[in-house]
Parts: structure tokens; C-alpha cells; sequence
């Protein structure tokens, strides 16, 4: 497994290993040891699958806010993802800023999200299934979103906002000056 800090070294690229042969290959996706060791100790206590039948579907920018803060190991089942992480802890040093990876079935490739950062992907293919592991359960109190194409952030999603399949609650979400960071 090859472990790569992003522009914001808490969020990490994770590429596990594929071992091939004439029917295909086998990978091990997670190991609570080796990703202890990597500095991702985490109790993961949820698994979430998303599908996305169309291009350009954009989740997020979601969080939960503490005490059910969640941090995420997200990889594509399907498809591929362009996945957005944005710093949202409050006195940080890179606050307000984001670092994002494409990650996709082809390249097998994670993303390791801390609590403390807003998420979200667009999806690149039809067809897309992201999987992704949570630390914390899901609390619907807890839950908000900020908008994903907020100006103040100005994230590179690489895509005109005509073109973007959003939720109400993600077309709904605050700005980012109107968010009020509980991390």
C-alpha cells in the first residue's frame, strides 16, 4: 500500500496494492493495521454505497458537525470520482482551503478525509458506485452542507455549474461566509 499526503497533509491518497494474474486481481482495501501504522487509526463503524447514474452528479459539500464529526475512507466501486476535501478546522493553517484527487475503479485509488473537512465528489463516468467508511454514525441533526461552487472557496471542479446534478439539500446549501465552522 502507498500512502501520499495531499497539499493538505492530514487528507491522504491511498493505493493499495493489486496482486494480477489471468482472471483478474485481488486487492486488500483495508487493514485497521497497516493504516494504523500509516498514522490512520480510526474505528470505523459505518459503510456507506452511493450510486450515481449520471455524469457530473455532485455530492456534498457535506459534514457532520461534532460530537459526530466523521472522517472518511472513500474509494469508487464503479466509475470515477473527482473528490473534494476543504478544510474546516478552525485555526488551522490551511483553513478554508482544499486539495482534491481523482479516484476511480480503474485506478483503485482512496481518499482518507479527517473530521474537520467539508466532503464531496462529482462523479466523472455514468455509472459510478463510491463506498466509503465513516468513524462515526450518522446523525441527522448533525448533518449541513456548504455550497459546492461557493466563489470564496473557488474549487476547480472542472465542470460549468448548467452541467451539475445536485440534491435540493446540496442546491440549498449555505455559503461558505454563512457557514460557521463547529470544528
Amino acid at each position: 500500500m502507498e500512502i501520499t499526503p495531499l497539499a493538505i497533509a492530514d487528507v491522504k491518497l491511498i493505493t493499495p496494492k493489486r496482486f494480477s494474474d489471468a482472471r483478474g486481481w485481488f486487492s486488500e482495501t483495508y487493514n485497521a493495521r497497516a493504516y494504523a501504522t500509516a498514522g490512520i487509526d480510526c474505528a470505523f463503524v459505518q459503510d456507506n454505497h452511493s450510486y450515481s447514474a449520471r455524469q457530473w452528479t455532485l455530492r456534498g459539500l457535506h459534514y457532520q458537525a461534532p460530537p459526530h464529526a466523521q472522517a472518511k475512507l472513500v474509494r469508487t466501486l464503479a466509475g470515477a470520482i473527482l473528490d473534494v476535501a476543504v478544510d474546516a478546522r478552525k485555526g488551522s493553517p490551511t483553513f478554508g482551503q482544499w486539495v482534491k484527487a481523482e479516484i476511480s475503479a480503474e485506478n483503485g485509488t482512496q481518499i482518507f478525509v479527517p473530521a474537520g473537512f467539508l466532503h464531496g465528489f462529482l462523479t466523472l463516468e455514468p455509472e459510478t458506485a463510491v463506498a466509503y467508511k465513516c468513524d462515526a454514525y450518522y446523525d441527522k441533526p448533525s448533518d449541513g452542507s456548504v455550497l459546492w461552487n461557493d466563489p470564496e472557496l473557488a474549487i476547480d471542479w472542472g465542470v460549468a455549474a448548467d452541467q451539475v446534478i445536485l440534491s435540493d439539500k446540496d442546491a440549498g446549501a449555505v455559503s461558505w461566509g454563512e457557514f460557521a465552522s463547529p470544528f
